[in-house]
């Protein structure tokens, strides 16, 4: 028995894992469940072993797919590569994060699906903004509070927008162009002494 519910709890977690990839491909309606199960090498009929409902499988996915730069600064804390603001712009808004989007940010990708997806997604949503929020605050040499909340925000806002930007025109030059504006607009604003990491890397 405890043999089946591990192999059952790494099947939920392969489908979850591919549900998570493919809806930040393809939109969260652009890939059925059929789809999903298949590349899972498993039938429809299996999805309701693992999932009550396609909402259920969208949640769990979108989940899956938040929280990475509470991984990179939790391993900074840990000893692994330091994780600063300069950096956090500099992975976002580039054209490897642009061109794989599978990998990438859940609301670069997906901002407007999530709006229109059910309470428990948008919730769920709603606790990881929240949470980017909190820690670009924090990565921000800002003393006051309330000003680097303000930042943070103004900075989240414009990293997700001008990726979807970037995305969404057909014109390289001008896809690249809107990228590394906002990334400098982003760290003109914050001194570079604040960061010796990042300087000793250059």
């Amino acid at each position: 028995m405890g043999h089946s519910r591990t192999e059952k709890a790494k099947t939920h977690k392969r489908v979850v894992a591919i549900a998570a990839k493919r809806f930040r491909e393809e939109g969260i309606g652009g890939i059925g469940i059929a789809q999903v199960m298949k590349e899972a090498g498993l039938t429809v009929g299996g999805f309701y072993k693992h999932f009550h409902s396609r909402d259920e499988l969208v949640a769990e996915a979108l989940s899956s797919a938040f929280g990475n730069w509470k991984r990179q600064a939790d391993a900074a804390a840990a000893g692994g590569p330091p994780f600063y603001y300069e950096k956090l712009v500099d992975d976002y808004l580039n054209e490897s994060h642009r061109d794989d989007p599978g990998k990438g940010c859940a609301f670069g990708a997906l901002a407007g699906e999530i709006a229109r997806c059910g309470k428990h997604t948008r919730a769920l949503a709603s606790e990881h903004v929240r949470s980017n929020i909190q820690l670009l605050a924090g990565l921000l040499p800002i003393k006051d509070k309330r000003t680097a909340r303000a930042r943070a925000i103004l900075t989240y806002s414009a990293l997700i927008g001008a990726m979807s930007l970037a995305r969404a025109v057909s014109d390289q030059a001008l896809s690249l162009e809107i990228m590394k504006t906002v990334a400098q607009l982003m760290k003109r604003s914050v001194p570079k002494r604040s960061y010796p990491e990042a300087e000793r890397s250059h």
